[in-house]
């Protein structure tokens, strides 16, 4: 620390000690106006007796003051030099006694790494697996390599007895991971991702039907239903995980990021669910909110939703971005053409881009939408029925001229 303050409760002031004042006789001095100007009115034999001048006991007393700091820092030296780690900061944690394996090691051993792992935590995990001798080695040359950041989660195939060096090599090794992510993307309908889930991880498909939701911890609003609360993103999960507890992993990732929208839980189920409807019929971008506020609009109006994508939800079809009369004409209750309100739940599993459009939807008096052109996304919002139709005429003229693609 580069202080004066501390050099001077050390060393006795910043200042150096002058010369004591003499005054002649019969002169009386100024008041003194601070405490410095005060020490140095003092007589210069003040202190009685034949001992040594002013002078000579100042210079001794910083001599002795001298000696005094050089052993106080040599003794922290010391304590620092003795003590080691002790009085640094610890990256380690778990087996006191140090040391590490050497060589490559021998055999396999699988292990996982979870999202936020620390250094400290990785090395846990190894040395309970009997890949290095001392999580708290493990952590100190994790620490010192920069490219430790980069350590995937995952399950890793690993060595037993390793040096904590080469334990940290394997880690960086992309082809040491044993199972790759499951990338779920927005917009799915649960059993779309039960066959991904399924075919990824090699759990049955069966499985993930006799999961009971409501041992998942899925929120109030969740109606104790899985659709619209499996999470969209990419989930590592270690050999033989259960069925259940990947969806439990995705439902608790799912709710944490729902807690983020600043919407009250008796809203949530709304929200949730304008966002499956946003997130199916919207490229998002800006139309995300867009298309929330014409949802909102269309409510506030009591009028029905009319959205295709509750048609193919009912179907669970995909491929056309058009229905049938005989579709839409379904007594189904999630049919927005026939039935006022929103569908009695998600219909799809929306990612946080489109739950945020729909707790902030767009200011607008829009009433309708359609995308004219399906290659680029261009969407037109309008306020009548006069307007919409001419630009649902442009999205017909889009299909003619593009067979096969609505």
């Amino acid at each position: 620390m580069n202080d004066s303050r501390l050099s001077d409760s050390i060393f006795g002031g910043g200042e150096e000690p002058g010369e004591p004042v003499r005054r002649l006789p019969g002169q009386r001095p100024k008041p003194a106006q601070t405490r410095a100007q005060a020490r140095q009115q003092r007589p210069a034999d003040s202190g009685g007796g034949d001992g040594p001048s002013q002078v000579q006991r100042n210079r001794r007393s910083c001599l002795v003051m001298l000696l005094a700091a050089v052993l106080v820092l040599g003794g922290v030296g010391l304590a620092v030099g003795t003590l080691g780690s002790s009085l640094l900061p610890s990256f380690g944690g778990g087996s006191d006694e140090g040391g590490d394996f050497t060589g490559e090691g021998s055999g396999t051993v699988d292990v996982q790494v979870k999202p936020g792992d620390s250094g400290a935590a990785i090395g846990r995990a190894l040395e309970k697996a009997g890949v290095v001798k001392s999580a708290n080695t493990f952590a100190r040359v994790a620490g010192s390599n920069p490219d430790f950041a980069k350590i995937q989660p995952g399950t890793y195939e690993l060595k037993r007895t390793m040096s904590s060096q080469a334990a940290l090599n394997l880690l960086l090794d992309p082809d040491s991971r044993v199972s790759a992510g499951v990338t779920i993307r927005e917009g799915l309908w649960q059993n779309e991702i039960f066959a991904i889930l399924s075919k990824q991880t090699g759990t049955p498909l069966e499985d993930y039907k006799k999961v009971d939701p409501n041992t998942l911890g899925l929120p109030p609003a969740a109606q104790g239903k899985l659709e619209g609360f499996l999470f969209p993103s990419t989930y590592e999960f270690a050999p033989k995980t259960s069925a259940a507890d990947q969806l439990k992993a995705m439902v608790s990732y799912g709710v944490k990021q729902m807690n983020t929208l600043g919407v009250s839980a008796d809203k949530l189920r709304h929200v949730v669910i304008v966002a499956s409807i946003v997130q199916s019929e919207s490229r998002l971008g800006p139309d995300g909110p867009k298309v929330a506020r014409v949802v909102e609009n269309r409510l506030k109006d009591r009028m029905p939703l009319g959205m295709d994508s509750s048609i193919h939800y009912i179907t669970q079809k995909r491929g056309t971005v058009t229905t049938t009369d005989q579709e839409r004409n379904s007594s189904s209750p999630y049919n927005t053409y026939r039935n006022q309100g929103l569908p009695p739940g998600p219909i799809s599993n929306p990612g946080m881009e489109a739950l945020k459009a729909a707790a902030n939807p767009a200011p607008g008096p829009w009433l309708y939408f359609v995308t004219v052109n399906q290659s680029t996304g261009e969407t037109k919002f309008s306020t009548s029925l006069a307007e919409h139709n001419r630009y649902v005429a442009q999205f017909q003229a889009w299909c003619r001229a593009n067979p096969g693609k609505c």
